[in-house]
């Protein structure tokens, strides 16, 4: 075994982090990442923060292919973790404007990384997807299979 150093965890500020986090911290980091993992949190995070106090039919609108019914539970879940403020006006017909909370901006700055990301590296990831199906379409097989094929493991493009 090799002389495997210890990786010394930090905050988003870059300060070493001072002891273990307790079990409850890590559920809400992955109870966080799930949250964020799902694309539509994502998306609507994105516009929140894009546009501020957004109407409920026109964030649908913005975000694009969500189902109302979609929309409804993600917004729920996120006013339920504190990231999404639901305002109701009382007119008829309902109007219902959503905004992000100081703690949903916060959230939605610590993943801004992923979209710089996703701007930087996008044409290296296009171009590997074109690569990975030229290989699987001369050996004849799906994608699926070619991740279970010996060959496709150990060929490198």
């Amino acid at each position: 075994m090799g002389n495997l150093q210890a990786k010394q965890q930090v905050t988003l500020e870059g300060k070493p982090l001072v002891g273990q986090p307790g079990p409850e911290i890590e559920l809400l980091v992955r109870e966080m990442i799930g949250r964020v993992a799902d694309k539509w949190t994502m998306l609507i995070l994105e516009e929140l923060a894009e546009h501020g106090t957004v109407r409920f039919t026109r964030l649908g609108d913005l975000v694009g292919g969500i189902s109302q019914k979609m929309l409804t539970k993600t917004l729920r879940q996120l006013e339920s973790d504190g990231l999404v403020q639901r305002t109701v006006h009382p007119v008829i017909p309902p109007h219902v404007d959503y905004r992000l909370t100081e703690l949903g901006l916060s959230l939605s700055e610590a993943f801004c990384g992923v979209w710089e990301w996703a701007e930087k590296y996008h044409g290296q990831v296009a171009q590997s997807r074109r690569d990975f199906q030229s290989v699987v379409a001369a050996q004849g097989l799906s994608e699926t299979s070619s991740a279970t094929s010996p060959t496709a493991a150990t060929h490198t493009p």
